[in-house]
């Protein structure tokens, strides 16, 4: 090379234009499954019944406790405190249950014990009694796990081609459109990927968690999606005798705001596991398993990591081992970082920056142009 030349770099090296992160190296990993295992001390992998009960039991002391000072002392504080109490409850009662949901999301991957029918119980349960059919999602989640990064089979947040943007895209690609954005994403995003696919893969016919015969699931499968029906609409009753009982009132602040800030939770925790201009995705030309389990990205939500019981910041690990309980995920993660090196994908941007500039970055998917790119393999890209 002369004197004041360039080196050409590789797509793959290239960093993306936030400048956060390297783009993920796109060939085939130089190891395999068994050897990242390998790097893993054994008793990772095991399933502790009182361990895995113990979280769940200190989550529900905690939102008992928070439930019991906010029900029984906010109504003696005076109108301007009490606005501030309820907003703090809200914050905090959100916050834990959210770690419970990661709990029976655990269950859906039989990561609670080393029996199927406590995990499921335990799953249905809890999953129940927030609103989500618990096996709808075990099994759609189940191929999500499955199809990571594959533009044609995976699950949930599947990136739009460029061709496949609407006519308004270019409208909302601004700070108050993104803004907008983001706040619908947050808000009902949850319930409408549950009830109309909103944001899932394509499917023939109307997809919907809650249609035994829909096309989401086989016929193995229709006789428990019933029972993820009848969890939710027996909570759904509950939830109405206590608006009988209590008043509309009473039930929202208690319960339905919390259960928002679950939905948020959920919503931006999977979004930004999946979604920064550094994480390809690919093709059915491209696409492994393998790949496409490390195209995703560990986040750090602070003291938050904890109360999600490390779901955030161990994803990698978790999409690579999903049956391995979220106590011995941090050891893992730090066990498998030598073994990934590059493959391992972490941003510590905070979250509340992060959303948004994915929002911004992250609007389709196209190749790379140039003769050194793969046209099997995607970027997300945001010059409409």
């Amino acid at each position: 090379m002369g004197a004041g030349g360039r080196m050409s770099v590789p797509p793959s090296q290239r960093k993306p234009e936030s400048g956060s992160m390297k783009r993920v190296p796109i060939s085939k990993p130089p190891f395999t499954l068994s050897e990242i295992k390998k790097a893993i001390p054994p008793h990772c992998f095991k399933r502790s019944l009182v361990r895995s009960f113990s979280y769940l039991i200190y989550d529900m002391i905690l939102i008992s406790i928070f439930y019991y000072v906010a029900t029984t002392y906010i109504h003696y504080l005076p109108q301007p405190l009490s606005f501030v109490a309820w907003a703090v409850y809200w914050a905090v009662q959100g916050s834990v249950m959210t770690g419970v949901w990661v709990i029976a999301h655990e269950c859906g991957h039989h990561a609670f014990s080393d029996y199927q029918w406590v995990d499921d119980t335990v799953g249905l349960i809890f999953h129940s009694a927030l609103l989500v059919p618990y096996f709808s999602w075990k099994y759609s989640h189940r191929r999500h796990h499955s199809n990571t990064g594959s533009l044609e089979r995976d699950e949930v947040f599947v990136p739009k081609k460029r061709s496949s943007i609407r006519w308004w895209a270019k409208y909302l690609n601004n700070p108050p459109g993104r803004f907008f954005s983001v706040t619908i994403q947050l808000t009902i995003g949850w319930p409408l990927y549950l009830m109309f696919n909103v944001a899932g893969r394509p499917y023939d016919g109307f997809a919907c968690h809650y249609n035994p015969y829909g096309p989401i699931y086989n016929d193995r499968e229709r006789l428990q999606i019933y029972v993820s029906d009848v969890g939710v609409l027996a909570v759904t009753y509950g939830l109405y005798r206590l608006v009988l009982a209590k008043g509309l009132a009473w039930v929202v602040c208690v319960y339905g705001v919390p259960l928002l800030i679950v939905n948020a939770f959920l919503v931006m925790i999977t979004y930004l596991q999946h979604t920064h201009p550094a994480l390809p995705h690919y093709d059915s030309s491209e696409w492994d398993w393998l790949r496409g389990a490390l195209a995703t990205v560990d986040r750090d939500y602070g003291i938050l990591n904890k109360v999600f019981h490390n779901i955030t910041d161990t994803h990698v690990a978790h999409h690579l081992f999903s049956t391995m309980p979220h106590y011995h995920a941090m050891e893992a993660t730090k066990a498998i970082k030598p073994i990934l090196g590059e493959y391992y994908s972490f941003d510590g941007m905070p979250v509340y920056k992060a959303i948004f500039r994915e929002a911004k970055e992250c609007i389709f998917v196209e190749p790379d142009e140039g003769e050194q790119s793969s046209k099997g393999v995607y970027w997300f890209k945001n010059k409409l």
